[in-house]
């Protein structure tokens, strides 16, 4: 029960550990604990070793031998350093905040031996492992694909609504805004696009975390499954799958030449029975012949063959995903720009068996990419197999424009499937190009005599999932007054400092501190980050007095935003409050503000750990009683990760002396407790 449960904080200690350069020089070779546990994640290192199970740290007692050396374990890592650097190495995990064992040996006889109690009870050479144990046969027949051609609507109007309302086709933000897409400064296109926020974007991008400065290079992902034609041809579904993955990073400004894969698969167990043998057989085939026709390599991924239960199978599954880099001026996001933009359709030729033709495909590739590098595209889709009316449909529904079909277009070009394909706002005429239509100010989407309202197809497309996923919940409405407070006296700091140092703790689950301190020192700051450690009481109290001392040296104290403590549920600022409570802290916290004219700021968890503390509003670390300022539930019921427009409504603190009362700013939020309560006169 305990294998696959996640542990992001945990996770986050590590990204720090293995950021610093001291570490990974020391590092010779590293595992992380996937399938096999600890025979893999040791086993792999080296030709020779002599694992001590017993050393292995266990997340409950009751295991054997056995157990402790193939069980699986998240967020561990197996390195290997020289006996003389241990040591320093146990010492810089410890700064992280990581507990670190020594659990293993590297011996000069090339043999895995694992000890427990004592015993030894594996002792097997390596020359017999790299044998993969006994050479296996079977029989394998790949069935002749099945018709996989989606059924034409009766007219444009009956298709276009059956897809808004088709539970492959419509809206996943309920579901998505329950995960934090908004952390991390570096994201370049958040899931939803347009000032609307509802154009789904069809692959990750972020740029690179460079500290100590910035960088234009992007990582991109994105990924290609369809378990309709997979299930009527494996080989088919795969070599669609790589292509669609392929063609969204393409659509969103990347380069073919720069892309790489990694395929997931999930197959039905599959016994002795040669049919079930093809299915993985032709999927692994159909991937292969997409690789060889794009010229692209697969650098890892993950199988399982044991996707039944009694009589039921999962869907014949391999997913691609595709990864690259590109520069952010290529990036471009997918929802409908301009009114008054043309919209064309690049497609390649097309072979007999439905699959595009490799050399047409590639020049439709290079063509997108083109038309990206001379500034002629303005929004681009890769349309699935809900075809171009799906795509059009996401790509109104941002800035909630319209759309006009030209006369030409009918029912088999709207709604056919054309792998490798791309839907393209353009600011002009395109060579090659089916001219689809312009995107029009009307919301609404006119094709073949029909128009369709975009507002009741938005409205079909939200509620699909509102019963499972709640996303457009509908709470009590009420006016929001407007508060200003105007303000010509500011305070100012007696004592003027040149770069005045920030102080950030990062404590257990704290994952902003390195985008917060960037943000700090453009501003002409200097930073610093602490990691508070509490792998022991003695390590906690060691921490408590680093700080303390740190605060003198400062002149303010940034509590950065995360998920302390795991963020539980009422207060995750609980454990940052009671770190600060610690009267040696307090009394430091005190002089700073009292008596330095020093500053303090909280974001996310920082900022509930301001409210719990009593220093919102009061300026005082004091105890809470039942008339003091809160943060409680979101009145949605859950979590919510969005960008949300926040007006100033006043600039007497000094970090808004530069705004003016009135400014609406665009901010990324991700919580569940964001509902700021207070007693009018407080207010």
């Amino acid at each position: 029960a305990e294998v696959q449960k996640g542990n992001a904080p945990e996770e986050r200690k590590l990204q720090r550990l293995f950021r610093d350069g001291e570490v990974t020089r020391l590092i010779k070779r590293c595992n992380d604990f996937g399938a096999g546990g600890v025979s893999v994640a040791c086993g792999e290192l080296a030709d020779g070793l002599h694992v001590w199970l017993d050393r292995v740290p266990k997340k409950y007692e009751g295991l054997d031998g056995t157990e402790l050396a193939i069980s699986e374990s998240q967020e561990r890592m197996a390195v290997v350093v020289a006996a003389a650097d241990t040591e320093r190495f146990c010492e810089l995990a410890a700064h992280e905040n990581l507990e670190t064992t020594v659990v293993a040996e590297v011996t000069a006889e090339p043999r895995l031996v694992m000890e427990w109690r004592g015993k030894v009870i594996v002792d097997l050479a390596r020359s017999f492992l790299d044998t993969n144990g006994a050479e296996k046969h079977t029989e394998v027949t790949v069935n002749p694909p099945q018709e996989d051609a989606p059924a034409l609507p009766a007219d444009f109007l009956t298709g276009v609504t059956a897809l808004a309302g088709d539970l492959n086709v419509c809206s996943k933000r309920g579901l998505s805004e329950k995960f934090d897409s908004t952390v991390g400064a570096a994201t370049v296109l958040m899931p939803f696009g347009g000032k609307l926020q509802r154009t789904p974007a069809q692959c990750m991008c972020a740029k690179l975390p460079v500290e100590g400065g910035d960088t234009e290079t992007c990582s991109l992902m994105a990924w290609g499954f369809d378990p309709f034609a997979s299930s009527a041809s494996t080989y088919r579904g795969a070599y669609q799958a790589v292509v669609s993955s392929v063609a969204k990073l393409v659509a969103s400004g990347a380069e073919l030449s720069r892309c790489w894969l990694s395929f997931q698969e999930y197959f039905p167990k599959l016994g002795r029975d040669p049919k079930r043998w093809g299915l993985p057989a032709g999927a692994l085939l159909g991937a292969f012949d997409a690789q060889l026709d794009l010229g692209l390599g697969a650098i890892g991924g993950k199988d399982s063959m044991s996707g039944s239960f009694e009589q039921l199978d999962v869907p014949p599954t391999l997913i691609s995903f595709a990864v690259t880099a590109a520069r952010l001026p290529q990036i471009v996001s997918p929802e409908f720009k301009q009114v008054g933009s043309k919209v064309v359709l690049l497609r390649p030729e097309y072979k007999e068996n439905g699959l595009p033709d490799a050399d047409s495909l590639k020049q439709v590739f290079a063509k997108v990419q083109a038309l990206n590098a001379e500034g002629r595209l303005r929004a681009a889709w890769t349309p699935d197999r809900y075809g171009i009316a799906a795509g059009v449909l996401k790509m109104c529904l941002g800035n909630g424009y319209g759309f006009c079909f030209e006369d030409g277009a009918d029912l088999p070009l709207l709604f056919g499937h054309f792998c490798g394909s791309f839907i393209l706002e353009v600011a002009d005429d395109v060579e090659d190009g089916l001219l689809l239509g312009r995107v029009t100010e009307e919301p609404a989407i006119a094709a073949c005599g029909q128009t369709a309202e975009l507002a009741h197809l938005s409205q079909l497309y939200e509620d699909k999932l509102e019963s499972v996923f709640p996303c457009n919940i509908k709470t009590e409405q009420a006016d929001v007054p407007a508060i200003d407070y105007n303000t010509d006296k500011r305070v100012t700091c007696r004592v003027k400092h040149a770069k005045p140092l920030f102080l950030l703790p990062a404590f257990p689950g704290t994952n902003c501190e390195w985008d917060t301190a960037a943000a700090i020192r453009r501003a002409g700051g200097d930073t610093r980050i602490l990691v508070l450690r509490n792998q022991s009481p003695a390590e906690v109290a060691d921490s408590v007095s680093a700080f303390a001392s740190a605060v003198k040296e400062a002149q303010a104290i940034v509590i950065p935003g995360g998920f302390s403590g795991g963020d539980e549920p009422d207060g995750s600022g609980k454990f940052i409050t009671a770190f600060f409570r610690n009267p040696a802290i307090s009394a430091q916290v005190a002089d700073l503000l009292d008596n330095r004219d020093g500053l303090m700021c909280g974001i996310c968890n920082g900022f509930q750990a301001l409210i719990k503390l009593g220093l919102v509003p009061f300026g005082q670390i004091r105890p809470m009683d039942e008339d003091c300022p809160t943060l409680t539930f979101n009145t949605i019921g859950r979590h919510q990760s969005r960008l949300v427009r926040t007006r100033v409504s006043s600039t007497k603190s000094p970090w808004f002396s530069r705004l003016q009362v009135g400014d609406v700013h665009l901010l990324p939020i991700s919580h569940g407790e964001g509902r700021f309560i207070c007693p009018e006169p407080l207010l």
